[in-house]
């Protein structure tokens, strides 16, 4: 039977398509910009006849059903990313979080997550019955459906088609295939103020022309790409594609002919941003999505001379810990594959790692705190351990701290703190006998 034929034996209601799914499973639901998201709503429609059905996903931007009090007993989910609609979840007791490297998300996938049900956002199918994973399941989802004895796609016309390797799911492979065509996830670009175009500039002129960039999620990163602008010959290998880097591609900024890795192509595990980017990496074969387990391994960021990794962090204690997705309590995002790229690119012949953020973060009450620590409160997470941590850079600096003892490593990180707080952090460590 021809693949065409397949499709509309196949094809059903998402109302009709998850009746497969019965108490107890475990089902994926997709991450980020590619959730199924239509087949997740009509599960939750069938919450009383169903119980204990765990939910996995990471990096949700919406509250889902799944996430609030009552569906418990019905539903609960495990993320290996907060996002919005995760954190809304640990909140109220309905998800339970795992921090993991994303170079190792396998673990996650075959010990952790262990889905039997596969709900897969997919592009529509090419004239051999393929569909594109899209913009975020590439990174992973092969691994989801060697767990999940039942698959089910959904099919949104605005799924870009991505090029690279374990990035596609045939017809046969399906359960069943329901179509809906919802807007993907969009990250609006941030304002870049006085303070992040200062910080950013302290990291841009220590990237030479010919380097290969890694930039994290947030504004500060965003900026350091847009602030990259007069550059030349730089390449991409990178856990996420954002739009400073689309942008830079489009320049010409970016060409990847200095690679020393998959030269001539920008290598990526998934995209997030706007809808400009999902236009931009639709069909575009300059682009090689990847899985994880190869982006994110060090050894293979490390063949990238002059890798340059830039990653966020929500605070910097004395010692140069960084706490980059939990602090005081509050799970804000996960681990992700900071550590991979922070030790990767310093592997890497000519490469460095920088961990960036504003000196002070100003709280919704209106108190501005110091986000350069003596010690972190309790219920802190170390993301990136002080031994691993090599650039730090605020909006005062930018010091390389596995360059010094650690009498002058103290220094040099109270240095990057806002000077209403120099005296303070002073007499801390004095305290705390590391100055």
């Amino acid at each position: 039977m021809e693949w065409k034929k397949i499709y509309e034996v196949k094809r059903r209601t998402p109302e009709e398509a998850v009746k497969l799914v019965r108490s107890g499973d475990r089902v994926f639901i997709g991450s980020a910009s590619s959730i199924a998201w239509k087949l997740a709503e009509a599960l939750y429609a069938r919450r009383d006849e169903l119980e204990n059905v765990v939910i996995l996903h990471g990096l949700t931007p919406r509250v889902l059903p799944f996430f609030l009090p009552e569906a418990k007993g019905h539903f609960s989910t495990i993320s290996y990313f907060a996002g919005f609609g995760g954190r809304a979840g640990i909140q109220n007791g309905q998800t339970q979080f795992t921090s993991i490297h994303l170079s190792e998300i396998r673990t996650w996938c075959h010990e952790v997550a262990r889905p039997n049900v596969a709900f897969f956002e997919v592009s529509p199918p090419d004239e051999n019955g393929y569909m594109s994973y899209g913009a975020f399941g590439t990174s992973f989802h092969d691994y989801v459906k060697e767990q999940a004895g039942t698959v089910l796609l959904q099919v949104n016309r605005n799924a870009p088609r991505v090029f690279g390797e374990n990035n596609r799911i045939h017809i046969t492979e399906a359960d069943y295939v329901t179509e809906a065509d919802d807007e993907l996830w969009e990250i609006p670009d941030l304002p870049v103020d006085d303070t992040i175009r200062t910080l950013s500039g302290h990291i841009v002129e220590l990237i030479p022309d010919g380097a290969t960039l890694q930039l994290g999620l947030g504004g500060i990163a965003n900026a350091v790409g847009y602030g990259l602008k007069d550059h030349n010959d730089l390449g991409i290998h990178t856990e996420m594609l954002s739009d400073s880097m689309m942008e830079l591609m489009k320049s010409g900024v970016v060409t990847n002919q200095r690679k020393t890795y998959m030269k001539g192509r920008t290598v990526t595990a998934f995209a997030v941003g706007s809808r400009k980017l999902y236009d931009f990496i639709d069909h575009n074969e300059d682009i090689y999505f990847a899985p994880y387990y190869r982006v994110n391994d060090p050894a293979v960021i490390a063949k990238n001379d002059n890798m340059m990794s830039i990653n966020t962090a929500m605070a910097v204690d004395l010692y140069g810990q960084v706490a980059a997705d939990c602090l005081a309590g509050h799970q804000q995002s996960a681990t992700g594959g900071q550590v991979d790229f922070v030790r990767g690119a310093q592997m890497a012949k000519g490469g460095k790692s920088f961990i960036a953020l504003t000196s002070t973060l100003t709280r919704k009450d209106g108190r501005r705190m110091s986000r350069i620590m003596p010690y972190f409160p309790p219920g802190t997470a170390v993301t990136t351990a002080r031994s691993d941590v090599q650039y730090v850079a605020t909006e005062y600096g930018c010091v390389n701290l596995k360059a010094l003892p650690m009498y002058e490593r103290v220094k040099a990180i109270i240095g990057l703190a806002h000077p209403d707080y120099r005296d303070e952090l002073t007499d801390k460590a004095k305290e705390l006998h590391i100055l």
